[in-house]
This record gives structure tokens, C-alpha cells and sequence, in this order.
């Protein structure tokens, strides 16, 4: 008789094996039309499944967040039903959930084309409509070998043969007419599905992604619950395609990439204008935060890296020279170096907290077809700080820091952050009971700053526990930037010490911190989020000065003199061109202030000032138009 436990801490029993569809319509015929799956003992089963002892039971609903996994996988086999409906001669191989949709390979002598996926898509809605019941089977390894080669499907073959053991059963789904090899689980019905799904797009892939093996025909689709989050999210690839940092680059002439130096960046003068305002930024507030701003070595001896433990945890992801028969790296991160400035001279518990920041320059050995952009590369810049501390300052250390991170995403106007605590990996070093401490440490922060945050168990750094900070841009995407790091192994691995209040030496605690993460990525984030428009105190160029006529020469020199002795970034355009054409050039550019300067204006010793959103902001002296800037932000503080 099973006893089944529902997340309200409630019991029911049953006399005999009972399903999870039985189940939720005892609860209630609402429950019953909504549900998609169970989770028993925190395993995804089908509506079907039968329990036959005492479980934990939460009933799956579109509401949880494993339904949208479900989802994708039934529209991936949705999908292969549509193509073999079409286009019978079809085979198919593989059709799984990813994020943000699914995909499945055909094989097939005839590439897909763009065209063809509105008629697959079409046929797609159709099994929907038909709402089949979606029926799990066991059949046989020998019967599943049969009925799978009697129809031709040489790749479900080639599966089962490589993953089913003999002896074994196999799994198998039907919808209909048609059936997959699959483990599940899947939805009831295809009806559940719903209408929220597009096909996006044709691919070439090689079986099981070896180059050596057939090349197959790949259909990428995507899944939501519904129309209207299916509708938010094309909306938010739409604006993502629009905002591509690495098109933005080109066309204001910011920065670009090459073959010769994969994965490190060319900053043009407009595009390093914006790094060094930014970094100006940063610096003047960790400054201001008691940050004590150094600069280490590139290039240090293996050894370091050997006693610090990045050699053995990230080895491959280093890039090494020789010399002299000594072995270097080129740093990939800065903390082993912040070890050694902390190592010079004695510390006392007095010293502490000690902070440390740089804007440290690392090279990575990142794999060439993860590049992308500005979002990754090899070679970037850190705003990386190191906090030596007593355990007892770790806490408030901590709280600090998220006022301090909070601060900054705030005024550079990221107003949503999500936070993540990751705990200890079974690969890593130190005491259970410095975990403990670390991981304690973070949580209470976080707690006692009220936030809400998630835990991801088992996903810390090798040497300790971190929180990581995502913040949210203006079209809802997620990235994930600054991190505060818990090491109590690292600073006793690189000798670093402090004499504490009774004269005996201790080993510090040391906090890793990183608000931006890298400059490289947080300024493809930027020109993201902004879509090149940036804030006045970050645009490259604040303003640009425009003649009529060439009788506008000198004074519009003028006005650029003086407007740069104030401390504003402002060009001439002298161009024998219209003025018009001028302003759209110039508008396009995301220059945020036009400035027009006529007889009129020159008469009145006066500039036309426009903004680069069309509006005309009248006529202004040029001391006017200097305070109508440090009004509106020409420079950023939080």
C-alpha cells in the first residue's frame, strides 16, 4: 500500500499501485488537465508511471521548471514525425532538448532547405491538433533491432546496437503512427505541446559530430509554454541580432578582431576611449572603497603557478615561453601575484583588511570555436581585487562588497542582479571545515542583505565557495559577471602571514572580487545594452561641431577649443556638405549632441545644440552648454 508524500508535507494512501495521472485527479480535475509529469524521489517520470511504494511525489504543471525541458523534447520528436510524414525516404538519428529549444538530425539525400521548414512547421501544428496520446513501450533489444531495420532505419540501428546492451530492453515512444527509440520521460499527449514553437534554422552535422562519418541534415527549432513567450523571445533575437556588439564595432569604428591574433582585440581610438572612461571609473571608486591599486608581472615562472595549483587544475589553458631553461606562463589570472605584494614585509592583524586591486591583463588558451567577439576571448583585462582578511572580517567584507557591486551596476544602469551561491566541487583542497566556514560566511551575507538567491551545489572553485553576480540588460538577457571568492587554501600554499593580537603568525584569509569580470566582455555588454548609444560621460565622442558654410570655419575651430578645455570630447566637421546630411551622419554615429553653428550663432557667439534622439534643444552659449552636460552626466559617479 503506498504511502505518497505531496511538497505541502501531505499524505495519501492507496490499497494497490497507483499512477501520477490517478493520482492528481483524486486532487482535482483542474490538476489532472494540467499535468504534464511527476517527479518521484526527484525523478522525472511520465504521467503514466506507476508507484508502487512509498514515494515523494511533486506533480510537474507548465508552471515548474522541468515542463519546458519536456516541452522541447516532444517538439523535437513532434518534429521528426512532421519530416517523415513529408518526407518518408527520411531517416531519422537524434533529436534533443537544448537550451532554448531542440534539434533533431535527419538523414537524408536532399538538403532541407530555408523554404521547407514553414511546411514542416505547419505539419508540426497539425500533430498538435490531433492531440495523440504519447504511449511509452518496452520492447526487446532483439525485437527493437527488428522492427527498426525492417523499416529501413539503419542510424536507430547503429543506437541501439551501440548503447543497449544485450539482454537489455528498449525504451521505446509512440505517437500514433509514429514511435523513437527514447528513455523519456515525455508528455501525455502532443496536444500538451501547445502552439509555442518555430523552426529557426538548417544546419549540417556529422553523425555522433565525427568529421570522419556521413554529414546529416540538422533542423533547429525553439520551444516555449505559450505564443506570448514565444513571441518575447524571437522579439529578444531580434534585438540581440540588432545590437550584435561586433556589428556596432565595425560601424563606429571601436574595435576589431583578426587571424593573426585570435581572440585578442584591436582597440581602435573610439572604442578605447570608452575602456579607458570605464576603467577611470572603476578606478576612482575602489579608490574610494580603500582599493589599493598595484600591477604585477605577466609573464612569472611556472613554479608559482605549481605551488598556487593553477598549473595543475588549468594547465591547458595556459599559455607557456621559454627561456634560459626555465619554463613561464603568461598569467591567466592575477591572484598569485597579489599573493607576492602581500608577502613583502610583515603583516599585522592591523594591516587588515588589506585590499588589493588591478586591472591585470590575462591571456587564456581558450579553444578558437568558442570565440566570440568581444564576449570571449584570450587575452582581456580584469578589474580583479583580493581582500586579505581574519576570518572574523570575511562577513562584512563580504556585505561590503555587494553594497559596493550593487553601486556600480546601479550607475552604469543595470538595476536587476541574480545571485548564486556555488558550493564545494568533489575535486578541490583545503578542510571540510574551511568549506564550512567559507560557505557559511557567503550565505549569511547574502542573508543578511535580504536577497534572494539560489544555491548551485558543487560548482565552486577548486580552492573555495563564490557568489556570482548576473545582471539583467534592457532585453531581458542574463550575464553573468562579478563573483566574490572564498580561498582559505592559497595564501598558506604562497607562505603569505599576518601576526595576529597575541603575537602569533596566521595564515590570512583571501577574498577574490570582481565586479565587471573582464573589460573586453562588460564593453560587448555595454554596447549591447545601449545599442551604441552610449551615456554621455561613456560615448568616445560627446559632440561634434557643424559649419553650414565654410564662413562657419573658424568659429566652429573655436568653439571645439574651447569645449575641449573644459574637458568634453568634441570634433569639427568643416565638410563642404549640407548640413542635413551632416546631422544623419552624425546621428548615426550615436554622437549624443549636435551643434550647429551659423551666422546666427556666430553673431550671438552662440552654438544650436541638438540631441542625437532628433530633439532640438535650442540655442545656448557655449559655458550654457558645458553646464547643461556636467548636469546631465559628463562624468559617472555612484
Amino acid at each position: 500500500m503506498p504511502e505518497i508524500t505531496l511538497p505541502d508535507g501531505s499524505v495519501r494512501s492507496y490499497e494497490q499501485p497507483v499512477s501520477i495521472a490517478q493520482i492528481a485527479m483524486d486532487i482535482g480535475p483542474g490538476l489532472a488537465k494540467a499535468t504534464l509529469a511527476g517527479k518521484v524521489d526527484d525523478t522525472l517520470v511520465d504521467a503514466s508511471f506507476v508507484i508502487r511504494q512509498d514515494a515523494v511525489l511533486q506533480i510537474i504543471t507548465n508552471r515548474d521548471e522541468e515542463a519546458l525541458e519536456l516541452m522541447r523534447h516532444d517538439a523535437a520528436h513532434v518534429m521528426a514525425q512532421a519530416v517523415q510524414e513529408l518526407y518518408p525516404e527520411t531517416q531519422v538519428t537524434i533529436g534533443p532538448a537544448i537550451e532554448n529549444g531542440f534539434y533533431y538530425d535527419f538523414a537524408r539525400e536532399t538538403p532541407f532547405s530555408e523554404d521547407e521548414l514553414g511546411r514542416i512547421e505547419a505539419r508540426m501544428h497539425e500533430i498538435v491538433k490531433r492531440d495523440l496520446p504519447i504511449e511509452r513501450e518496452v520492447l526487446s533489444r532483439d525485437e527493437a533491432l527488428k522492427i527498426f531495420a525492417d523499416l529501413g532505419e539503419d542510424y536507430k540501428v547503429q543506437i541501439i546496437n551501440d548503447i543497449i546492451p544485450e539482454g537489455e530492453e528498449v525504451s521505446i515512444y509512440r505517437q500514433g503512427e509514429w514511435f523513437d527509440v527514447c528513455r523519456g520521460p515525455h508528455l501525455p499527449s502532443t496536444g500538451k505541446l501547445g502552439q509555442g514553437f518555430k523552426l529557426m534554422k538548417v544546419a549540417g552535422a556529422y553523425w555522433r559530430g565525427d568529421s570522419n562519418n556521413e554529414m546529416l541534415q540538422r533542423i533547429y527549432g525553439t520551444a516555449w509554454p505559450d505564443k506570448k513567450q514565444l513571441k518575447k523571445y524571437l522579439f529578444q533575437l531580434a534585438e540581440a541580432e540588432k545590437r550584435d556588439h561586433r556589428k556596432i564595432g565595425k560601424k563606429l569604428d571601436l574595435f576589431h578582431l583578426q587571424e593573426e591574433a585570435p581572440g585578442m582585440v584591436f582597440w581602435h581610438e573610439k572604442g578605447w576611449q570608452i575602456y579607458k572612461s570605464l576603467r577611470d571609473f572603476m578606478a576612482r571608486e575602489q579608490a574610494a572603497r580603500g582599493y589599493k591599486e598595484i600591477n604585477t608581472p605577466q609573464v612569472v615562472d611556472m613554479s608559482l603557478w605549481e605551488a598556487s595549483g593553477h598549473a595543475d587544475k588549468f594547465g591547458d589553458d595556459m599559455f607557456t615561453v621559454h627561456s634560459e631553461d626555465r619554463t613561464f606562463a603568461i598569467k591567466p589570472m592575477n591572484c598569485p601575484c597579489h599573493v607576492q605584494v602581500f608577502n613583502q614585509g610583515l603583516k599585522s592583524y592591523r594591516d587588515l583588511p588589506l585590499r588589493l586591486a588591478e586591472f591585470g591583463s590575462c591571456h587564456r588558451n581558450e579553444l578558437s570555436g568558442s570565440l566570440h567577439g568581444l564576449m570571449r576571448v584570450r587575452g582581456f583585462v580584469q578589474d580583479d581585487g583580493h581582500i586579505f582578511c581574519t576570518e572574523a572580517q570575511i562577513q562584512p567584507e563580504v556585505s561590503d562588497f555587494i553594497d559596493f557591486l550593487h553601486d556600480i551596476y546601479k550607475a552604469l544602469g543595470f538595476e536587476e542582479v541574480i545571485y548564486r551561491l556555488s558550493t564545494r566541487p568533489e575535486q578541490r583542497v583545503g578542510s571540510d571545515e574551511d568549506w564550512d566556514k567559507s560557505e557559511a560566511a557567503l550565505a549569511s551575507a547574502l542573508d543578511a542583505k535580504g536577497l534572494d538567491w539560489e544555491l548551485l551545489p558543487g560548482e565552486g572553485a577548486f580552492y573555495g565557495p563564490k557568489v556570482e553576480f548576473s545582471l539583467k540588460d534592457c532585453i531581458g538577457r542574463v550575464w553573468q559577471c562579478g563573483t566574490i571568492q572564498v580561498d582559505f587554501s592559497m595564501p598558506g600554499r604562497l607562505n603569505a602571514s599576518y601576526i595576529d593580537e597575541r603575537g602569533d603568525k596566521q595564515v590570512p584569509v583571501m577574498l577574490h572580487r570582481a565586479i565587471l569580470g573582464s573589460f573586453e566582455r562588460f564593453i560587448g555588454i555595454l554596447i549591447e545594452n545601449f545599442e551604441g548609444r552610449f551615456p554621455l560621460w561613456l560615448a568616445p565622442i560627446q559632440a561634434v561641431v557643424m559649419t553650414i558654410t565654410d564662413s562657419q570655419r573658424e568659429y566652429a575651430q573655436k568653439v571645439e577649443n574651447s569645449l575641449k578645455n573644459k574637458g568634453i570630447r568634441v570634433i569639427s566637421d568643416l565638410r563642404n556638405e549640407k548640413i542635413g546630411f551632416k546631422i544623419r551622419e552624425h546621428t548615426l554615429s550615436r554622437v549624443p549632441y549636435l551643434l550647429v553653428t551659423g551666422d546666427r550663432e556666430i553673431e550671438n557667439e552662440q552654438i544650436a545644440v541638438r540631441s542625437r534622439e532628433g530633439e532640438d534643444l535650442g540655442v545656448m552659449s557655449i559655458e550654457e552648454f558645458s553646464q547643461h552636460l556636467e548636469t546631465v552626466g559628463l562624468t559617472l559617479q555612484t
